[in-house]
């Protein structure tokens, strides 16, 4: 009997796939997302740079052919400026005001909405809804609604207790403008700290009234330190708008009385002095300021989404 033996059959010869670079991977995954980047860039970023350029020049568009390089002597006459000073000056008591008295009542808003009774929905629908209102529109229903003299209702209401009938703009410009603005920004704070409420740590909330903490007690010691990082969210994402604000200030005191803040200096300086320059560097200067502000504004952020998922 012979045996037979086969020989091995041989294994073709297979290149390997070459597998896309990380690099490569990378540009594949963001590559949908440039045209968003370069269209941002054409409207946002190409403005400012040319702001920023005209900022460093004497430039007053009646007289376009005597523009000249000054450095920055712009900056300097906004910084040394009595009315330009007296601007940035009221930008930070509207501010101030308005984030402050805007997150107190915000909060006992919050507070109220926590809790659970019958209409709570409608309820919240009705207090986000000056949040929602145009903010060029929600200044002339305060103008011409509330504060006017002779047909306001805030007057109206006063007649109606026998109380005296004051001239609301004229008398007090600078509070009639923070008073419109708090009820338009009182409703964003009210859902940044609402959510924040809605966040708590039920367990130790109910661990806290077995062992007989009061209400007073477990909002000092538990919700209060539970909602520092909201209350920081809500003052500097309010900051940001009120340093920016224009419309209020517009609409309802057309910057007189002493209620002229940055950006109506600003439009004042380039639509009706037209010292271009001028106006660029205080634009730059606003711009500057709500930057520094949105970057701690984008730090309490990151801070909270990275305690949302150390608690996941």
């Amino acid at each position: 009997m012979t045996a037979t033996t086969t020989a091995p059959l041989a294994t073709p010869h297979v290149r390997p796939t070459r597998q896309p670079s990380a690099r490569l991977r990378a540009w594949a995954t963001r590559a949908p997302l440039l045209p968003a980047l370069v269209f941002m860039i054409v409207v946002t970023q190409l403005p400012f740079v040319a702001t920023l350029v005209i900022s460093f020049f004497d430039w007053n568009a009646l007289y376009p052919k005597a523009r000249h390089f000054t450095g920055i002597d712009n900056y300097q006459q906004v910084l040394t400026d009595a009315d330009l000073r007296h601007s940035v000056w009221t930008t930070v008591l509207l501010t101030v005001a308005v984030v402050l008295v805007s997150l107190v009542l915000g909060l006992a808003l919050a507070l109220l909405l926590d809790r659970k009774f019958r209409g709570r929905g409608v309820v919240r629908t009705l207090l986000i809804a000056p949040f929602l209102v145009v903010p060029v529109a929600a200044a002339l229903l305060w103008k011409h609604v509330l504060y006017n003299p002779e047909y306001g209702l805030l007057n109206g209401l006063l007649h109606y207790v026998g109380g005296p009938q004051p001239d609301w703009i004229s008398n007090t410009p600078l509070l009639a403008v923070e008073m419109s603005l708090v009820w338009q920004w009182t409703p964003f704070m009210m859902l940044i700290l609402l959510a924040g409420l809605q966040s708590r740590d039920q367990q130790q909330m109910e661990a806290a009234r077995v062992d007989g903490a009061s209400d007073w007690q477990i909002f000092r010691y538990l919700t209060l330190p539970h909602l520092r990082r909201y209350l920081e969210l809500g003052a500097l994402l309010g900051s940001i708008y009120i340093v920016q604000n224009f419309d209020a200030v517009f609409t309802i005191t057309s910057g007189g009385l002493g209620t002229a803040n940055l950006p109506y200096t600003v439009y004042q300086s380039f639509y009706q002095a037209h010292e271009n320059g001028l106006a660029s560097a205080a634009g730059v200067l606003v711009v500057i300021g709500s930057i520094i502000i949105a970057t701690f504004a984008l730090r309490v952020v990151s801070s909270l989404f990275r305690e949302e998922v150390g608690r996941a």
